[in-house]
């Protein structure tokens, strides 16, 4: 997924999204025919020569010094993201046969420790945002609509991104469906780079730009943005708006597992109204609905 052509694009991308007036060149009194910065100035602005950085963009570069990738992603102006993005595109990890996908699965002392969060909506995601497990309130918060059991459904486990532009259901429970989604392909993407062999990843990349114009729009643009924690505006049918704050926990090792806890404001109105999801949620509630 992740080939030479990924780090032409993204560098293009970016060399795009500076005017020459931003870092210094006046401009010329003829039309340019291309959209920001061109090749050589580039090369010129970070003291890199220009066959150096066209071999680079073109992806036949054998390697780049973190000294030439320092230089271009400050000429870029570049967030700390990017920088890191723009390294694992231009020295991915050396190439091996690839294996079989494996088939993921939530540790028992990770689903332990969902149980025991009893009051705490949280969730144990892959590396690709498949939901490996979630507790009880995890799954009444973000996917009441969808069976509990849909973790343990081996090739057909929800997957949040691909919800978050496929699903309605879901979509509907973001106030701010913009920047979720923005944020959302931006993680991807940062995913996408470090790991360019995942079979299973390019499908989802595959999936989500076939049927989700949308999506394809916004992997085209090729943002990069990682994100640890926030805050959430969620709109939940059954108990209204609610904004909770969420952080991701990293499950050590190597497979990029992740665990995912929402919490609300002490005395909040979003605290009350997650505590009424709490009860009505509960098997003995459910049991007296269905018996009444």
């Amino acid at each position: 997924m992740e080939s030479p052509s990924e780090l032409g694009e993204f560098l293009k991308s970016r060399r795009a999204a500076l005017r020459p007036e931003d870092v210094g060149i006046s401009p010329h009194p003829t039309r340019r025919r291309v959209t920001g910065l061109r090749r050589e100035e580039l090369a010129t602005l970070a003291g890199v020569s220009i066959t150096h950085y066209t071999r680079l963009e073109q992806g036949r570069a054998l390697s780049a010094s973190d000294a030439v990738l320092d230089a271009i992603a400050r000429t870029l102006r570049l967030t700390d993201d990017e920088a890191a993005h723009l390294k694992d595109l231009a020295r991915p990890a050396a190439a091996s046969r690839p294996a079989s996908p494996r088939v993921e699965h939530a540790s028992t002392s990770a689903r332990q420790l969902l149980a025991a969060m009893s009051e705490v909506p949280a969730l144990v995601l892959d590396r690709r945002n498949d939901v490996l497990a979630w507790n009880r309130l995890g799954h009444a918060l973000l996917a009441s609509h969808l069976p509990a059991t849909g973790p343990d459904a081996q090739g057909a486990r929800p997957n949040v991104t691909r919800m978050l532009f496929l699903d309605e259901d879901y979509r509907e429970l973001y106030t701010n469906w913009n920047e979720e989604a923005q944020l959302s392909v931006a993680s991807l993407r940062l995913v996408a780079g470090r790991h360019p062999d995942d079979r299973r990843l390019a499908e989802l990349v595959g999936q989500l730009t076939v049927q989700c114009d949308e999506f394809a729009s916004r992997w085209a643009r090729h943002p990069v943005r990682t994100c640890t924690s926030g805050v959430r505006q969620l709109r939940h049918p059954l108990v209204g708006t609610m904004d909770l704050s969420f952080e991701n926990l990293v499950i050590p090792g190597s497979s990029g597992q992740r665990l995912i806890a929402y919490t609300a404001e002490p005395g909040s109105p979003s605290e009350a109204a997650l505590r009424l999801l709490g009860s009505i949620t509960a098997p003995e509630a459910q049991d007296a609905a269905a018996t009444a």
